[in-house]
């Protein structure tokens, strides 16, 4: 028997979030579209999710109002998808346990590693520079490979993640 996604019964905020973000796959799509995807066919191939699912879970993220999708060619009809201000602000939670999971599951080093695009120093668990004194917004961020990142992926996200970027824009 599958087990349901609602919390039903429970008054608390962090388990309404999880109905949403919760589930299988919600929160990586999130971090990709964090990375700079934008396209249905480049979440599919990154994640390698299932398409049913990955429609789901976009359809879930624009309809809670965390993702945009925005018309990008007219002909034929191309759509994309992209992070709301809502959708944004899942970047601290998204760090931290991106970088909890590093201290406590992995062995071999962070995967990426997030930098101050202002002034290049690497970022606090809390997004904060320490140079700077602030706490760093998305759109601040350069994102770079990390001295654990696997290398055997040969999909178009990941050859374009392997090179540095500032977070939120578009991969080639």
């Amino acid at each position: 028997m599958a087990l349901g996604k609602n919390y039903d019964g429970q008054d608390c905020s962090l388990a309404k979030a999880l109905e949403l973000i919760g589930e299988r796959w919600t929160l990586l799509v999130i971090r990709d579209a964090m990375y700079g995807v934008r396209r249905y066919g480049d979440f599919l191939a990154h994640l390698d999710i299932p398409r049913a699912v990955l429609s789901q879970r976009l359809a879930a993220l624009v309809e809670a109002g965390v993702l945009d999708k925005r018309r990008y060619q007219d002909n034929p009809p191309r759509e994309e998808y992209v992070l709301t201000e809502v959708g944004r602000e899942l970047w601290l939670p998204v760090l931290a346990l991106a970088q909890w999971g590093e201290r406590h599951l992995t062995s071999a080093g962070a995967r990426r590693l997030f930098f101050h695009s202002a002034c290049g120093t690497r970022l606090d668990q809390a997004a904060h520079c320490s140079a700077c004194g602030v706490r760093v917004g998305l759109e601040e961020v350069e994102v770079r490979p990390g001295p654990g990142l696997e290398t055997s992926r040969s999909d178009a996200v990941s050859v374009a993640l392997r090179r540095s970027h500032r977070m939120l824009e578009p991969l080639p």
